[in-house]
């Protein structure tokens, strides 16, 4: 892959936020660094970054998908209230065992979205 300068804004932007940012949100922070960054060349980097493994991507249903700095294995929290995204550690053992068991399938990743509120949402009984 050659060198982009968009796109190393665009993964220094992703890793110094450290929040699971839209594409949108990202170009407005990468704007900042690089002015003529379009939405098009962040969504195609994210796109290229995902693909290589540099960053990760979160699917939340009914909502625009949010990007991740983190690409070792995790799973994620979603707030139904705040609709923030984080970043959580879970004891997977049983759950994986449970899928090595499904029948007439051959299981080779997935994705852990647990949705609820989070705990400063939570407090304020949203």
């Amino acid at each position: 892959m050659n060198y982009s300068y968009q796109r190393q804004v665009v993964l220094e932007t992703l890793r110094a936020r450290q929040c699971h940012l839209t594409a949108r949100e990202l170009y407005e922070a990468a704007r900042k660094d690089c002015p003529r960054l379009s939405l098009g060349t962040v969504y195609r980097n994210l796109n290229t970054l995902v693909e290589t493994g540099q960053a990760g991507r979160v699917a939340v249903p009914g909502q625009a998908d949010r990007y991740d700095w983190e690409t070792a294995p995790h799973h994620h929290f979603y707030c139904r209230a705040c609709q923030q995204v984080q970043n959580i550690t879970l004891d997977t053992a049983a759950l994986e065992s449970a899928l090595a068991a499904c029948r007439d399938v051959q299981v080779e990743g997935y994705d852990l979205l647990i949705t609820g509120l989070c705990a400063d949402c939570a407090a304020r009984k949203l």
